[in-house]
């Protein structure tokens, strides 16, 4: 079976999410379904099928996030050494043709915020750069095309500290 790596972090925002689904979300909305169905016949019945459907995502997703604790291989990026780039580390990259900068840290698919320099370390780009050193030249073929880049510098910056869209309860629900 293939694993999913994710931070600590990461792994605690997985199961909170999970558990919120299934103790609160899907109970609250089996209750609007029911309450729709005693209203009679469902066959014209908008609330019914609505709560239906609502009921039909939040399935899809708890399966999808069972399957992600299931693969889970928790990392802690802070324990690890940063003279390499892996699972956590914030890299500075130079592209070679155009001598830019841009700085990536990677981490867990449910983790990443590509807008915000956080890429899941299943990208090309991440693991065009595990393992590289600072000085390694490495290139990589995007969907821009194919890019050359040298390792500017590999530290540990927390991944959490860098995200932009941290989700909350009012995120999970499907009202």
């Amino acid at each position: 079976m293939l694993t999913e790596p994710m931070t600590p972090q990461g792994y605690d925002a997985l199961l909170r999410e999970f558990k919120y689904l299934k103790d609160v979300e899907k109970p609250r909305v089996n209750q609007e379904k029911q309450r729709a169905a005693e209203l009679g016949d469902r066959s014209e019945n908008a609330e019914y099928h609505a709560a239906k459907e609502k009921l039909r995502h939040i399935d899809k997703r708890l399966f999808y996030l069972n399957g992600m604790i299931q693969k889970s291989q928790i990392i802690d990026p802070a324990l690890l050494d940063h003279s390499r780039v892996h699972f956590g580390a914030t890299i500075i990259i130079i592209e070679s043709e155009r001598d830019e900068e841009y700085r990536y840290t990677i981490c867990g698919t449910l983790e990443s915020e590509p807008e915000n320099g956080l890429i899941s370390v299943h990208s090309p780009l991440a693991r065009a750069m595990l393992g590289k050193i600072e000085g390694d030249e490495f290139s990589v073929t995007l969907p821009s095309g194919r890019k050359s880049y040298e390792v500017s510098a590999i530290s540990y910056i927390d991944i959490f500290s860098l995200k932009k869209n941290l989700r909350s309860e009012k995120d999970f629900g499907f009202k």
